[in-house]
């Protein structure tokens, strides 16, 4: 039986997990990568000049929560390794599962349109058009930065620049015996705070932010912070599933507390809202540097002052660089509004991959999750195959909507509205389960329809129709 063919877009995390699902099950597919190497948001200074990673960046979870379930990082990798490492890890995966030759590198996607009869029509960088009967989008949404909006008031004389640019304390502008503000109190804020607060960089570095956090140290009592979390791709307990989630909330506060003590300990406002209901902040490290002066908290900026700023508390401090660490927009390009308009970073997806409207269209890795995406990605990935080789059966039109609809509004619930937040998966485990379980509700459908393809496979008609008449 011939099977549909799929595009892939992007060969980092999710796009590579994405090809080798696809292969194990003979599902034809081109994957392009706007970059000369796999790895995406992990490769330093990337070709495709969107990586966010910067020169001392190390992952926050780890390594055995981060790797995908089927092959493991080496036993020699640290607890959290360095993103080189990471990169060098993408490299053996597509290696070892013979995934590199499938991939057209330096290949970037400038347009996909929708076709009346549902194919899908996708432009390259050359002008070429090729024709797929599903499209499987992994760009990743770390690239786009976001500012602050509205801009704060006033003018800067200083340097501006937010953490996707930030490279090192020289690199893109020098912070060396500089007065610098960083805003937020994300990962990347905190990382690179830590970083220029050390002897001998910033003269002064002030974190401003506009309401408390709850920052979770990498080790809990010897152990890594996830070392009692189910990796995503083994089943959790029934206990586990039965455990309330306020219970696990509570318990996970106890352990942060019992570390770290409240935010306000150190200067930070006391958070206006439980903890869960705001993605958490993971440093080691934050704690001792505030604890020691070396980065004091201010409030939220109200004013730019020429060489100074104005906080929400009055203060009025000087400052040559602001870095802006205020998260990212979800964006893709190769999609014209009318098709696909993003707003408010909201996607609202069937089980956070398949499009309620357009089912033939997948998103992998479209997630903020506690864990690492890697697994979620492969998680998602198998499911994918499963369902464009006929053993699996989408539900009824109506019920992928309705269920859409309710997921959404029931996972983001329990957060705070922010664009931050849109796209939250509030318990790794649980969700894979969650989509492991459908898997099996589908395989019952698809049995009951004769295991016919979800998809038709058609685009080949139209290759082959395009080879005769050339």
């Amino acid at each position: 039986m011939r099977l549909p063919k799929v595009c892939i877009i992007g060969a980092g995390s999710s796009g590579m997990v994405a090809c080798k699902s696809f292969a194990e099950k003979g599902i034809p597919y081109d994957c392009f990568e706007k970059s000369d190497r796999v790895g995406g948001n992990w490769v330093f200074n990337n070709k495709n000049g969107v990586s966010s990673a910067y020169r001392s960046l190390h992952i926050n979870t780890s390594r055995a929560k981060m790797a995908f379930s089927d092959f493991p990082m080496p036993d020699d990798y640290p607890d959290f390794p360095h993103h080189t490492l990471i990169a060098k890890y993408f490299d053996a995966y597509v290696d070892h599962f013979g995934i590199r030759e499938h991939i057209s590198f330096d290949t970037e996607v400038t347009n996909c349109e929708r076709l009346p009869d549902g194919l899908w029509k996708v432009t390259l960088d050359s002008g070429e058009n090729r024709h797929y009967d599903a499209l499987c989008v992994a760009n990743g949404h770390h690239w786009s930065a976001r500012w602050p909006e509205p801009r704060f008031p006033g003018h800067f004389d200083g340097a501006q620049i937010h953490s996707h640019y930030y490279i090192d304390p020289t690199d893109p502008v020098s912070c060396i015996d500089k007065d610098v503000v960083i805003v937020g109190m994300g990962n990347s804020a905190l990382d690179i705070a830590c970083e220029l607060s050390r002897a001998g960089v910033a003269r002064s570095v002030h974190l401003s932010v506009r309401r408390g956090y709850y920052f979770i140290p990498k080790y809990f009592g010897g152990e890594t912070l996830d070392a009692g979390d189910p990796h995503p791709s083994v089943d959790p307990s029934l206990l586990y599933r039965l455990i309330p989630y306020w219970y696990q909330r509570w318990r996970r506060l106890r352990k942060i507390r019992a570390m770290v003590g409240r935010p306000e300990r150190y200067g930070l406002p006391a958070p206006d809202y439980p903890y869960g209901s705001v993605h958490p902040t993971i440093s080691s490290e934050i704690a001792i540097r505030l604890g020691s002066g070396d980065i004091k908290p201010v409030g939220n900026i109200v004013e730019l002052k020429g060489d100074r700023v104005k906080f929400a508390d009055s203060r009025e401090l000087p400052a040559d660089v602001i870095i802006y660490c205020t998260g990212y927009n979800i964006k893709f390009p190769f999609f014209k509004p009318e098709l696909l308009d993003v707003r408010d970073n909201e996607v609202q997806l069937f089980e956070r991959v398949v499009h309620p409207k357009m089912t033939n269209l997948f998103f992998l890795g479209l997630v903020q999750p506690l864990c690492a995406i890697m697994p979620i990605a492969e998680v998602q990935a198998k499911w994918l195959a499963t369902l464009l080789t006929g053993d699996y059966a989408l539900p009824p039109t109506e019920e992928i909507r309705r269920r859409t609809v309710e997921d959404y509004r029931r996972t983001l619930s329990g957060y705070l509205k922010s664009a931050r937040h849109t796209i939250q998966v509030r318990d790794c485990a649980i969700y894979s389960y969650g989509v492991r379980r459908e898997t099996e509700r589908g395989r019952r459908r698809a049995r009951r329809r004769g295991n016919a393809l979800e998809i038709p496979a058609r685009a080949h008609e139209i290759r082959s129709r395009e080879l005769v008449a050339n």
